[in-house]
């Protein structure tokens, strides 16, 4: 990419919308220690759309509770606050994304590996016993490392669709087809959206990394990992048709390989149809 496409490029990404001021003080609540999901609770009611949405999915099929949920905090009863917290972030991820773009890439099937990446980079962490308050951050790491492909995708769609056909086609990985012909792949462009949007450095440099075999981060392993469990148990697609296997750094702190970590990890359905309740409400 020349410099002046590239000039183009970060100017295409500063005009994206902002995250709500309301998104990043949830995710400051999510944060600390001494906050109460009161605090986090009349944040998200501060917004109408990111309430009802909420309230939409805990009364879809899915949650299957007894009786109509008509509040975010009675939602906090059921189903707790962090959870509730998740929602919240992925309505405001939810609300970048255009219906439709000139690559022709499937929102509907990014949405759901991204929301299927968040909820197992999470429970990733967990397993490595990462303290709950951080643990908001591996969701979003999970939701948002591949955003950098929805900027290709509406500001160079034609080129981009057959940049995603080349890597279709022969089995290669997208981010490889990327550099060869756009000249930077997306997890570069997902760090120029991710310091537009002032996020922790530390999440920055997560998504930036997604990709690496070299950069090692307790965040940064569970987001490969997460990423290469969703795209092995096809849970949606983001145009990568390669699945990589767990960089030896990785497979040791799990203590196992990428074949032996999914089946650990048990039936992970549900996260799926989580993913999907979310996405039709």
């Amino acid at each position: 990419m020349s410099a002046i496409q590239f000039e183009a490029l970060i100017a295409f990404v500063e005009k994206m919308p902002a995250f709500p001021n309301s998104v990043h003080r949830i995710w400051q609540l999510a944060a600390d220690m001494n906050a109460s999901s009161k605090d986090i609770v009349q944040v998200i009611e501060t917004d109408p759309v990111m309430t009802v949405k909420i309230l939409k999915v805990i009364n879809s099929p899915f949650y299957g509770l007894p009786q109509k949920i008509s509040s975010v905090q009675r939602a906090v009863v059921h189903i707790g606050i962090n959870t509730i917290t998740n929602m919240a972030l992925s309505v405001a991820a939810m609300g970048v994304l255009k219906p439709s773009n000139g690559a022709g890439f499937d929102t509907g099937e990014f949405l759901l590996h991204s929301l299927s990446t968040a909820s197992i980079c999470k429970l990733l962490a967990e397993r490595l016993q990462i303290p709950p308050i951080q643990c908001s951050d591996y969701f979003v790491a999970g939701l948002l490392h591949d955003f950098g492909k929805m900027i290709f995708a509406e500001f160079v769609g034609e080129t981009y669709k057959t940049v995603l056909e080349t890597s279709r086609q022969q089995h290669l990985a997208l981010q490889d087809v990327e550099m060869a012909v756009l000249g930077i792949d997306h997890s570069m462009v997902g760090r120029l959206l991710a310091e537009h949007w002032a996020f922790h450095p530390t999440l920055v440099d997560a998504i930036n990394h997604h990709h690496s075999r070299d950069v090692r981060t307790p965040l940064g392993d569970c987001l490969f990992a997460a990423n290469q469990i969703s795209k092995q148990l096809q849970f949606g697609f983001a145009g990568n048709p390669r699945v990589e296997p767990l960089p030896e750094a990785v497979a040791a702190r799990f203590g196992m390989n990428l074949p032996a970590l999914i089946e650990s990890l048990g039936d992970l359905t549900h996260i799926k149809a989580e993913a999907l309740s979310f996405i039709h409400e």
